[in-house]
């Protein structure tokens, strides 16, 4: 493994396409007039937003340019080799979800109220659908939201919620209508995470951290000025949601070398780089890692803005197995060391989700991988019926109203 193994990415555009000139020529002066070195994080991805370089494709006037999304790769590259301050970081939900749900659904008022906190960070957003009894089979969900003049009375709990102990808004989809099938009577909101009605429960995983929540609706109250599309479209809206969480979760393109596979990298290196079957077993995962990389990087020169196909899930799925055997590969290589546990188990509410900088809690925390965004078997069912076009599963209760289903 040398370091020519870990050189950067190839380039998005060539030099000669004009929007790739356009777009370099912008993310170049907004380094230059707010260095990242000496601007406040926050200030920098202001400026960011601004400029039209958040979400390239975006409208102008919401963070964008109105580009084709291959071209946010030429801002990554640019601001990337300037240390600038990494969004998704700082509000992954938000960034990857409610964002492109916003820009989707929402109103021209949404837009503007919603989308630049978001992308600076100062408004963390977190996503509320899975329930106890509702997970893989979301559109089951059973809590409530009824009509009360202007606003809506919300009763019901979450669970599996990511950072909802940070977060100042959240993605909620209800049923309205439970006379209808369980896809038609559903509902989407903007919930206030600080309203009386809404309690936040921390939830203690395997890392010894409690970055998962429960969330209790005891009748929260919600504008509806705060639904995004109409009364009973909610599914439509949380598709919009849930496709773009698979490509968030999946669909990463760092450069050559660099996320997950660099810890394996690491740990192989700090611990003798040994030769035979353990080097063997490291070019094939950072092959894996290769190839995931590239495909994804592919996809998203030609993916359309809104709503992403199901070929999202490809991503989704691969990540999801290549990040296990990665992590796992990075705790071996570490001999006895890697039995331990740098820090211990702290028992905390973590001030950022997805910290994955060592080993041992990146190999704890990939588990969820497969789980999170659709497990693993949703996604080859996915893939079998909407991208391979096999007969598709076996559903009973689709067309039956949801007061009716067994439960």
């Amino acid at each position: 493994m040398t370091d020519a193994a870990v050189s950067t990415a190839p380039t998005a555009d060539a030099p000669t396409d004009p929007d790739a000139e356009r777009v370099r020529e912008l993310a170049t002066r907004l380094v230059a007039e707010h260095p990242p070195a000496n601007t406040d994080p926050a200030e920098f991805l202001g400026a960011q937003f601004d400029a039209g370089l958040a979400w390239i494709h975006f409208a102008e006037g919401h963070g964008g340019l109105g580009l084709r999304p291959g071209l946010q790769k030429v801002v990554q590259e640019v601001l990337g080799a300037a240390g600038a301050p990494n969004p998704v970081g700082r509000n992954p939900i938000g960034h990857g979800m409610g964002a492109p749900t916003v820009y989707t659904h929402g109103s021209e008022e949404q837009r503007r109220r919603y989308l630049r906190p978001l992308f600076t960070g100062e408004e963390v957003w977190c996503q509320m659908f899975s329930e106890p009894g509702a997970g893989s089979d979301v559109a089951g969900l059973s809590t409530r939201a009824v009509r009360d003049g202007d606003e809506w009375i919300v009763n019901g709990q979450k669970v599996w919620t990511t950072v909802a102990h940070l977060s100042r808004w959240g993605m909620l989809v209800a049923r309205t209508d439970p006379s209808q099938p369980k896809h038609k009577g559903l509902t989407y909101f903007v919930v206030d995470m600080q309203d009386p009605g809404v309690e936040v429960r921390p939830l203690y995983q395997i890392t010894g951290e409690a970055e998962f929540n429960e969330v209790y609706f005891t009748d929260a109250r919600i504008p509806d000025a705060e639904r995004l599309g109409e009364v009973g479209d909610g599914w439509r809206v949380a598709i919009t949601t849930l496709m773009n969480e698979r490509v968030s979760i999946g669909g990463n393109v760092p450069r050559r070398g660099t996320g997950v596979i660099e810890l394996a990298i690491d740990a192989w290196r700090s611990h003798g780089s040994p030769g035979g079957p353990a080097r063997d077993r490291l070019v094939q995962l950072w092959i894996r890692a290769e190839v995931l990389r590239l495909t994804n990087w592919r996809a998203s020169q030609t993916r359309a803005a809104g709503t992403p196909g199901p070929e999202g899930s490809i991503g989704k799925l691969a990540m999801a197995e290549l990040y296990k055997a990665i992590t796992e590969f990075a705790v071996e290589a570490q001999g006895p060391e890697g039995m331990l546990m740098p820090g211990g188990y702290p028992m905390v509410r973590p001030e950022h989700a997805l910290d994955l900088s060592k080993p041992q809690k990146a190999f704890l925390r990939c588990r969820a991988n497969s789980i999170e965004g659709g497990t693993t078997e949703i996604m080859k069912n996915i893939l079998g019926e909407r991208v391979l076009g096999l007969p598709g599963d076996v559903r009973v209760d689709k067309d039956t109203p949801w007061t009716d289903v067994p439960r």
